[in-house]
């Protein structure tokens, strides 16, 4: 079942197992089931301190298996063959059962093993959701942590049953109790939001305490990991607030074109950014939003920076690095449809679609690819374009056009997404060389056509282009003195990771020439503090 490397790996990670692991196998007779026991017995030939317990499969998933930490008591399920991207949560949840600790701030613990009540968690996933383990080793951790809470993993594709009858067209989707509780990508702090309802109020209360930034950066991709790790690196004291920390690098999949590194994956290196960061003293504020940017009216005075939650942080300097989020087509029914069949993420809801027909809106290279990547998925893709031909590369659009269940409709404007109130059903969609209306059955649609800055918060703030980009110099400056901006939020005109990671160095080095030449009202403060004592 598993490689040479996989079985090297996995022994290594067993050897760090403290307590007993026990593997219930719930299995039939299908193929999955025979893969699923290989694994299983696989893993109990590699530690004394996993064994395989008898169980019976009746009113339980087939195939499946449960995790169970004899020494706690926590429960994790895998319904299905935890391979491709949740291997690794299969090998933290053997990790975390045997009493490996679990890397959560030592509060984030507390606050989990105080919640009170019964919590049944399932998630339903694809094995090709670069976002899903995320959902799934934070409901793991979780469920390892307080045995009140239990967590089990679904392969959508394999139980399409329970995928259909619960109308799930978008993953990861996350059921408390048997109702929908989440969909998207979630850290185990977000989850704790949404069921301890006092989460807010205290992160709120522990934001507004903490002590005046140098520099404050607003985001948590490359471009403000960059700038973190610079401003960190001249010896002053730097934050991060980010609504989640990668970015839009978190759903991107092949990566081939980051200098000194011949291919990886997006969530790869936002863990890897994510270390280097936790390198230095950074004050990482993940999962907030800025509000609003206040500039003070004194020369060299602070900025407030004001988050959605009520909190305030105050910062001599900032560093604007939000990035972009995918365009929408704003057309009626995207927003009623989407998770029911508008999807985004090709990669992460393809494997939904199995055996049915899909469109994808857009004929650049993201489109293409997408296309291309669902044809082997799906019964057929119909690509629509605006434009009258193609952007995409010319090697992709001559492997789109080879395989024999795509279609491209260039001169074809979507203007409206069509359901029955539970699900996609359609589009309609104007062939702009012949002005008529036309329309497509369908059950899925995905939108590639490029991507927006997250710049609405600054309307108001600082200069913006037409495109909603905030206008920077090559410093990185805007037109307010401390305010920073780097990444794809920024007029930048190429949107590359490599570029926004230059840029965020850039943005950095000008911020920390800007507050050594400007008169620092901390420095003040603390004078005439001791003057007072």
């Amino acid at each position: 079942m598993l490689d040479i490397n996989l079985k090297q790996q996995l022994t290594t990670y067993l050897q760090n197992l403290t307590s007993a692991v026990e593997l219930s196998v719930f299995l039939g007779d299908d193929v999955k089931s025979k893969e699923l026991n290989a694994l299983v017995v696989e893993i109990a030939e590699m530690s004394a301190l996993v064994t395989i317990v008898k169980a019976d499969a009746t009113n339980e998933r087939v195939p499946s298996m449960l995790v169970k930490s004899v020494k706690t008591g926590g429960e994790m399920r895998f319904a299905g063959v935890p391979m491709g991207h949740e291997f690794t949560s299969l090998v933290l949840a053997l990790l975390h059962s045997g009493g490996h600790p679990i890397k959560l701030d030592k509060a984030v613990i507390e606050q989990v093993a105080a919640l009170e009540g019964d919590y049944s968690f399932e998630t339903y996933i694809s094995l090709s959701c670069q976002n899903c383990p995320d959902v799934v080793q934070a409901l793991n951790m979780m469920a390892a942590i307080n045995p009140q809470i239990t967590h089990v993993m679904v392969d959508g594709a394999l139980f399409q049953e329970e995928v259909y009858k619960r109308d799930i067209l978008s993953v990861p989707a996350v059921y408390l109790n048997g109702k929908s509780f989440a969909q998207g990508r979630m850290t185990v702090t977000e989850i704790l939001n949404k069921v301890d309802t006092n989460a807010g109020a205290r992160q709120a209360k522990a934001i507004n305490n903490k002590e005046a930034f140098d520099l404050l950066v607003i985001g948590g991709g490359p471009a403000g990991a960059a700038s973190a790790i610079y401003s960190a690196r001249k010896g002053i004291r730097t934050g991060i607030v980010a609504d989640k920390f990668g970015g839009q690098l978190q759903d991107t999949m092949a990566i081939e074109n980051f200098i000194s590194v011949s291919a990886t994956e997006g969530p790869k290196l936002v863990a890897s950014l994510e270390a280097h960061v936790n390198d230095y003293d950074v004050d990482i504020m993940n999962n907030q939003r800025v509000r609003n940017i206040i500039k003070s009216a004194v020369e060299g005075g602070l900025i407030t920076v004001e988050l959605e939650n009520g909190a305030t942080l105050q910062t001599r300097s900032t560093i604007i690095a939000t990035g972009a989020r995918w365009r929408e087509m704003n057309v009626t029914g995207e927003q009623e449809y989407r998770g029911k069949g508008v999807a985004y993420c090709p990669h992460c809801d393809g494997p939904l679609f199995k055996g049915k027909s899909v469109a994808v809106i857009g004929g650049g290279n993201s489109g293409i690819e997408a296309a291309i990547d669902l044809a082997g998925i799906v019964e057929h893709v119909t690509v629509l374009e605006f434009d009258s031909v193609l952007r995409a590369d010319a090697v992709l659009q001559n492997k789109a056009r080879s395989l024999p269940n795509i279609d491209i409709i260039v001169n074809a404007q979507t203007t409206e997404v069509l359901g029955n109130g539970k699900h996609v059903t359609g589009l309609n969609y104007l062939n702009r060389a012949t002005n008529e209306q036309e329309s497509i059955e369908l059950a899925g649609i995905f939108v590639q056509i490029g991507l927006l800055p997250n710049s609405q918060f600054l309307q108001g703030t600082v200069d913006l282009t037409e495109r909603g980009e905030v206008i920077i110099n090559q410093k990185g400056e805007t037109n307010i003195a401390g305010v920073y901006a780097a990444g794809d939020v920024t007029n930048t005109p190429f949107k590359q990771i490599i570029i926004a990671m230059g840029g965020g160095a850039a943005a950095a080095l000008g911020a920390f020439d800007y507050l050594i030449r400007t008169p620092n009202p901390l420095e003040e403060r603390e004078s005439i503090s001791k003057v007072a004592a």
